[in-house]
């Protein structure tokens, strides 16, 4: 339920963009590092925001993938102690 809400929502602010952007025809001077141009506003703004959303993605997926990797070597750490643990209980009691 709650992807179907958020892809609704998605689509929205999508259609929302592509709205605006369709109205916005105004030529934007940019002078960025290399070199400078004349660009659409609404062409300019979709590639910042895709830039910025691929870039968000890939940033995302670097800190899940590095906390997938360090909750994989929790559990095995606590099957370890589990292991250890069981083998020390099986041990006899001695007076």
């Amino acid at each position: 339920m709650k992807i179907i809400f958020g892809l609704v929502i998605l689509a929205i602010l999508f259609a929302v963009g592509l709205t605006l952007g369709s109205q916005n025809d105004q030529l934007v001077h940019v002078n960025y590092l290399l070199a400078q141009g004349d660009y659409r506003l609404s062409t300019l703004l979709a590639v910042v925001f895709v830039a910025g959303f691929v870039i968000g993605w890939l940033v995302f997926g670097l800190i899940l993938l590095r906390l997938k990797m360090n909750n994989s070597g929790l559990r095995k750490k606590v099957e370890r102690q589990q292991r250890e643990l069981e083998e020390l209980r099986a041990l006899p009691i001695k007076d």
